[in-house]
């Protein structure tokens, strides 16, 4: 490693042995956060879970012409993120409405994108899948 590569870890080896077991069970809760942002690291699902937290419902055609995807492709994405419990869905007739499952889920999505103004983090229009 260069100098700099070492100039962000430490030079010793000691720990706070109070801090270490007071915050070491909490350690396990990350796991289901990190399914979680493992389902929006994806741009289509993450676009998607956007676009809901700005409407109560939107129906699967909707959802794929607003994120400019297939029908099948979105439903696929959507199925995903039900299947995480980021989205519901409700069947009227032949038409199928998503909605996010909880406004945990809306809070969730609107800090990342308040952050990623704040952080300019660049914007493009691949999607990832």
């Amino acid at each position: 490693m260069s100098p700099k590569e070492q100039d962000d870890i430490c030079e010793v080896q000691c720990f706070d042995d109070e801090k270490v077991n007071r915050l070491k069970p909490f350690a396990a809760e990350s796991l289901g956060v990190a399914k979680i942002f493992k389902a929006l690291a994806d741009d289509t699902r993450a676009k998607i879970i956007h676009i809901l937290s700005l409407e109560d419902e939107l129906c699967v055609c909707d959802i794929a012409a607003i994120i400019g995807s297939s029908i099948a492709n979105t439903s696929h994405h959507l199925r995903l993120l039900r299947n995480m419990g980021l989205a519901k869905y409700r069947k009227e007739g032949k038409l199928v409405f998503y909605s996010l499952d909880d406004d945990h889920v809306r809070h969730l999505i609107s800090a990342g994108v308040e952050h990623a103004k704040e952080q300019r983090v660049p914007v493009h229009s691949e999607s990832n899948g």
